[in-house]
């Protein structure tokens, strides 16, 4: 998925839906955009959190679609979870807007079609002494509600390339430490986890050598997220459709542990991209077929702004005729494909709408009318 094209300054929360109902990134990067983050309080209630920074957008589109494989043979499909309700977090900028905006025009249809729905919840700093307190109120308070969260992970060393969304942990020991205290804060109730956006398909900026020790420590990041929390399901970049080609992404992610049972539940593709799903199953169902891993492995496709596709321009900052997809669901009904998720919230600008990160409500209803 190429890394979005949005400054991720420290962590953040992007909000959405009460329940979990069924209804990109341009063609190369496409970084989440962190909203807020989850701070410290009161548990197991609603945590309370404070403004940090965005997540990622979506970069620069791929030179040329990878040519059509063969999809693998179509298999039982399977739910992440039951009963299947994802959690919406109670704090976002979007929720903020709502609330201070009882009479504005646009206000029904942004509440009714982003604000009310479940989306994930970001960590974009590194903050070691308060890590594990601030998933900890995530965790906690769905577990409370019964319902499921998608938390992220985006500290990785050089993340996005030194682009906009740059930042996270100064080496690997220490963002080994930063996740070891983030699957202290997972609990023991179900979990959705998308590890660290951008880190497996954007790594061609780092030397072998580099690439190699990051892909070890996603590796063992995924092993101390499972043995943390058995519950947890940890899902490793696979970028989107326009982006690798599936067997290419397939041996990046083999490299990483994404087939190993051990530190994988399968692949993410199209994290803050608006990709059709139908190209993300499609794709999806390639790399898990070219990865060659257990059975069990499947996918989760973020649907937040993809419902008319990638603009044909390959424009990726805020583009002009885009549409929320598919609501957040842990039940597709497609084999092989785990979730439907708003890993990035509708109207959370990709930097040309407003400064990266921050909510537009022009940008939202537009997406979301």
């Amino acid at each position: 998925m190429v890394a979005a094209a949005s400054v991720v300054v420290a962590v953040g929360t992007v909000t959405g839906m009460v329940s979990a109902l069924d209804g990109g990134r341009p063609s190369q990067a496409a970084r989440p955009l962190v909203t807020r983050a989850p701070s410290l309080g009161p548990l197991p209630g609603v945590p309370l959190s404070s403004r940090t920074s965005p997540a990622p957008s979506p970069s620069r589109p791929a030179s040329s679609r990878p040519a059509p494989e063969p999809s693998p043979a179509r298999k039982k499909p399977r739910t992440v979870a039951a009963p299947g309700l994802l959690y919406r977090h109670a704090d976002s900028q979007v929720r903020d807007w709502v609330d201070a905006h009882p009479g504005d025009a646009r206000r029904a249809v942004i509440a009714s079609r982003i604000a009310d729905r479940p989306a994930a919840v970001w960590f974009a700093d590194f903050t070691p002494s308060t890590i594990t307190g601030r998933v900890r109120a995530v965790t906690s308070a769905a577990a409370a509600q019964g319902r499921v969260p998608v938390v992220v992970p985006y500290a990785i060393p050089q993340r996005d390339c030194g682009g906009a969304s740059d930042g996270g942990a100064p080496d690997l020991a220490a963002y080994d430490g930063w996740i070891d205290g983030f699957a202290a804060g997972l609990g023991s109730g179900e979990v959705v986890v998308v590890l660290e956006p951008d880190s497996i398909a954007q790594s061609d900026c780092l030397g072998e050598g580099e690439r190699a020790d990051r892909f070890a420590s996603l590796a063992r990041a995924g092993r101390v997220l499972k043995a943390a929390n058995p519950r947890a399901r940890v899902y490793f970049d696979a970028g989107h459709s326009d982006w690798n080609p599936a067997a290419e992404q397939a041996a990046l992610l083999g490299r990483a542990g994404a087939a190993s049972a051990a530190s994988s539940d399968g692949i993410f593709t199209n994290v803050s991209n608006f990709h059709r799903t139908s190209d993300e199953i499609a794709y999806a169902r390639r790399v898990l077929s070219a990865l060659r891993g257990p059975a069990h492995l499947g996918a989760v496709i973020d649907t937040s702004r993809n419902g008319n596709g990638a603009p044909p321009d390959g424009e990726w900052c805020d583009p002009a005729g885009r549409r929320i997809g598919r609501a957040p669901t842990l039940n597709t009904g497609e084999a092989g494909i785990d979730a439907y998720l708003w890993v990035k919230l509708p109207g959370e600008s990709d930097g040309c709408r407003g400064t990266p990160g921050a909510f537009s409500a022009e940008y939202a209803y537009e997406l979301a009318r």
